[in-house]
């Protein structure tokens, strides 16, 4: 019972956050949409923070895991489309959480979330990009990433394969053109790249690390491996 109810103050507050706005909702709305008293509602959590941490982990935790995915495969053009094919999957699947944090932009500029996307948004200009990539292909990789999230928040009541269909056409359209990336050589990945994975006291170093305030980027470069692979390893 307890779990359904955590699961039904998750639904109720991401409809109101993406109505009203994250800071506009307060918690006794979303306990008056829920239909139990206030009291109920910091049993299940502490606080509205703990709420949009809840509502935005799983889109995070996806999205790193689909670029870490694509960065392991071979060859550039492999890992551009599989980078591109899941950031549009993940996004679609979480559809209403990408709505809610666009309703307020200032969530997606501001800890803990936003390190997460930021490198996230990196990882992904990088991938479309391609090893080697000038100011030319790495202008037109992040032109490609800016627009496939943008179409699911614009025509969000639309079918999802419809809108993934087009969504993919119109990435295809701006990488065919003149100037854009093209495959050169091999991407990183399981042959000869970047690890995917941390030993236990690596981990624990890279926590460690966090904590005194050195960056994902940072971090990452010390141990040889991806921002995304940082990340979940963090799990802020």
């Amino acid at each position: 019972m307890g779990d359904m109810t955590s699961q039904r103050i998750l639904e109720a507050a991401r409809a109101l956050f993406a109505a009203r706005g994250y800071r506009a909702t307060s918690m006794q709305a979303i306990a008056d949409e829920v239909g139990i008293t206030k009291a109920a509602l910091y049993y299940h959590f502490d606080s509205k923070e703990e709420i949009l941490h809840r509502l935005t982990l799983p889109l995070l935790d996806e999205l790193e895991a689909v670029l870490a995915r694509a960065e392991s495969c071979d060859g550039a053009e492999e890992v551009r489309w599989r980078a591109i094919e899941g950031y549009v999957d993940v996004h679609l699947r979480h559809r209403h959480t990408l709505t809610m944090l666009v309703k307020d932009m200032t969530l997606l500029v501001q800890a803990p979330v936003a390190d997460r996307f930021r490198a996230a948004i990196a990882l992904a200009n990088e991938l479309v990009a391609g090893p080697g990539g000038g100011l030319e292909q790495r202008v037109r990789a992040s032109q490609v990433v800016a627009g496939l999230a943008d179409p699911v928040v614009l025509f969000r009541d639309e079918p999802a394969e419809r809108l993934r269909s087009l969504i993919l056409d119109g990435a295809r359209a701006l990488l065919d053109g003149p100037g854009a990336p093209r495959a050169r050589g091999r991407a990183r990945g399981r042959n000869g790249g970047r690890r995917a994975a941390l030993t236990g006291e690596q981990a624990a170093q890279a926590r460690s690390l966090y904590a005194e305030g050195h960056g994902a980027e940072e971090i990452a470069a010390r141990f040889d491996v991806s921002r995304a692979t940082i990340y979940r390893y963090l799990r802020i």
